[in-house]
């Protein structure tokens, strides 16, 4: 799970390609010896898994009959709810919140598999607000002021803004931001100007690859901030979870499946 040296090898070797799957820990240690049990008896080399969105999945029933059971709670702290039902149009409306500056909770599909929030149970912000990190630590995360956000990418679009040029669907590597496209995303460009990337695959993740073009669209930059959703915990697993964590942070918008919980009045900056 060291992404800083997992990015040198492939900047600093003669190798081509770097793998690391999505839980490179102990957590992987299973799969490993799955694995090793399967070239024993097959003889076959498997192909990398390029997909880790392995956990729960919560129906949409679930979230309304969730969403129903709080409306006490919701009302009380400000929100209004909505649906939409059109893919697009729920990209679009996110993507223009993220844009406009707003702390977006999105929780979709299937959980993640491994430490990091790939898209599913992730909070997604503006990558190109300088002052990004400090109002998502001042409403949300807490973080030290050193530990930077990492950038979502469309696969495509990681020659023009990187100097590596590979996949790193698991967020496991550390690459250098090209130094004219620093600037741009200055809310996940490290001080030595790396960032840790994800980058995301249509083929993998549809809805957060339309979300991320959707921003393009609007920005021309196809980029997001991406962290965990949670508050100095756990990454949030449920709905019900996810819910607790957007009413007591300050979180502007929070999309539940095709469900938007917003906030009458924005909170802070």
């Amino acid at each position: 799970m060291n992404s800083v040296a997992n990015g040198k090898i492939l900047r600093r070797s003669a190798f081509t390609e770097v793998y690391t799957q999505a839980a490179a820990g102990d957590a992987g240690g299973a799969i490993g010896a799955a694995l090793v049990v399967l070239v024993r008896e097959t003889g076959q080399r498997p192909k990398p898994m390029m997909d880790a969105y392995l956990g729960p999945a919560f129906s949409q029933q679930a979230i309304d009959s969730l969403l129903d059971a709080r409306q006490a709670a919701l009302r009380d702290a400000g929100c209004s709810v909505r649906r939409i039902l059109d893919e697009a149009e729920l990209c679009r409306t996110t993507a223009a919140a993220i844009a406009d500056g707003q702390v977006v909770g999105w929780f979709q599909g299937r959980m993640e598999w491994g430490p990091r929030a790939l898209g599913n149970r992730s909070i997604l912000c503006d990558p190109r607000r300088a002052d990004m990190k400090a109002i998502l630590n001042d409403k949300i995360k807490r973080r030290e002021s050193f530990r930077p956000f990492a950038p979502s990418i469309l696969r495509e679009a990681v020659a023009d803004w990187f100097e590596e040029e590979a996949d790193v669907p698991f967020m496991t590597a550390v690459f250098q931001i090209r130094a004219e496209r620093r600037p741009q995303i200055p809310a996940v460009t490290h001080v030595d100007g790396s960032g840790r990337l994800q980058t995301v695959h249509r083929e993998t993740n549809g809805l957060y690859y339309a979300l991320i073009e959707a921003f393009r669209d609007l920005t021309g930059v196809p980029v997001v901030l991406n962290t965990s959703f949670n508050e100095n915990e756990p990454v949030v697993c449920r709905p019900e979870q996810a819910l607790d964590c957007f009413l007591r942070t300050r979180m502007d918008l929070l999309v539940l499946g095709n469900c938007v919980v917003e906030r009458r009045s924005r909170q802070g900056p």
